[in-house]
């Protein structure tokens, strides 16, 4: 592929849904991301050829939230936008669409991401209340209206459709995304001490990136209630192996090991980059901060979706003739601490290797001190339609800070899927 740079990003701090509608709309989100990064570089918005953002439960009000963005941006009538939408990978979507665009010379300059406000999907109704609501318009007299009301059908009413959940549950297999991860602890063996004990490190190296600078690309939000954000709120300073283990299963209860200290968090967010062809990064004299080299996706069973980050991960490093032990940082995106331990024993197996990924052996092993170290998902959150963008953010980002070259992001996808970019610091 057409290499492409990495100019500037920024995000949100992550902000956990509490019960209740954030306080930030998806594109009020994004549009401070995206402001953000502009305000940085030597041009307007208006030089923009193109916006695309990655979201997987747009509003109502927001359905092609790119166009949305781009306008409250000051992008202006005649830079074109759109959205995407690859589940949990949709930010990374975003910027394949963009590579597309620049790769083929459409386009010079691309702001992409993704963003989604978790805490506002909506509630629906399944199809005896919306026959319900439908019949009642036709309703004219008082008599009428009164004689339909006495039909309303009660349990229907009293028990709305959460979209949420009903979105992170696979409707070829009928399993939840937590349901997925239990598969994958119980066909690798992962214990629940396993898994506890990697959200623990997660929320630990989150603390110590956070004292030590290391999350430059957030910039403070602020509501229309002039309240202010500048973190990420999941966080814990306080996690515990024994505070985790208190906690109870969630998709598969009571014998399940799968619980909310040791998932990803229900986040609201959003991450933008400026992308860039050589030919703007010249015109602009543009400073990026890293190249995109290479980009794939891969399908696989949905019951076991969380192994996404090897399918795709696997035939980049083939094609690029890179071997595992070669990357200086891996970002493989938190949705569960099981799926991220299944995909390091999936590369360490040699019969999945064989079987599954059609290789002679074992790919090899993700070196500890490489993976997520900055903290993952499962203590900064996953606002599904940001994530993808973020971990390719956070990567280069990483990797200038701490002077090394070459990284590899990947996420696996609600589906059966998988995603991965290979990513060079500059």
């Amino acid at each position: 592929m057409k290499p492409i740079y990495l100019v500037d990003g920024a995000r949100t701090p992550f902000l956990k849904a509490k019960g209740a509608p954030g306080p930030f709309s998806a594109s009020d989100l994004a549009v401070q991301a995206g402001r953000a990064v502009l305000l940085r570089q030597p041009l307007e918005a208006t030089d923009l050829d193109e916006v695309v953002v990655g979201c997987a439960i747009p509003s109502a009000d927001e359905a092609n939230i790119g166009r949305v963005v781009s306008l409250r941006l000051g992008c202006g009538h005649r830079v074109q936008a759109h959205t995407v939408m690859r589940n949990c990978a949709s930010g990374l979507q975003a910027i394949d669409a963009a590579w597309m665009s620049l790769a083929s010379g459409r386009s010079q300059l691309v702001l992409a991401g993704g963003v989604d406000a978790l805490s506002r999907a909506p509630l629906t109704y399944d199809d005896p209340m919306v026959r319900w609501f439908a019949q009642a318009t036709r309703m004219r007299t008082p008599m009428q209206k009164l004689q339909h009301f006495t039909r309303l059908p009660v349990a229907a009413a009293l028990k709305p459709v959460i979209s949420l959940l009903r979105g992170l549950t696979d409707p070829v297999v009928g399993l939840s995304m937590g349901q997925t991860a239990e598969n994958l602890a119980h066909r690798f063996k992962i214990s629940r001490t396993e898994m506890d004990s990697f959200s623990q490190r997660s929320h630990a190296r989150a603390v110590a990136a956070r004292a030590a600078g290391a999350f430059g690309e957030i910039t403070p939000v602020v509501s229309s209630k002039g309240e202010a954000f500048e973190q990420d709120d999941g966080v814990r300073e306080d996690a515990s192996l024994s505070g985790l283990a208190k906690l109870k299963p969630v998709f598969d209860k009571p014998a399940g090991n799968i619980t909310a200290g040791n998932s990803s968090q229900v986040t609201d967010g959003a991450a933008m980059v400026l992308l860039a062809s050589e030919e703007a990064v010249a015109r602009w004299n543009l400073k990026p901060i890293a190249r995109l080299t290479d980009l794939q996706w891969a399908g696989l069973d949905p019951a076991e979706m969380g192994l996404g980050p090897v399918h795709a991960a696997t035939p980049l490093l083939q094609r690029n003739q890179i071997r595992l032990e070669d990357l200086d940082l891996i970002e493989i995106n938190e949705a569960f601490a099981a799926q991220v331990i299944a995909c390091q024993r999936a590369w360490e197996s040699e019969d999945y290797c064989r079987e599954q990924l059609g290789l002679p052996s074992a790919l090899g092993s993700v070196d500890e001190n490489k993976l997520n170290v900055d903290g993952g998902a499962v203590s900064i959150g996953h606002p599904v339609g940001a994530s993808g963008a973020r971990i390719t953010l956070h990567l280069a980002q990483a990797l200038r800070a701490r002077g090394l070259k070459r990284g590899l992001a990947a996420i696996c996808i609600g589906g059966g899927q998988g995603g991965a970019i290979l990513v060079e610091a500059l």
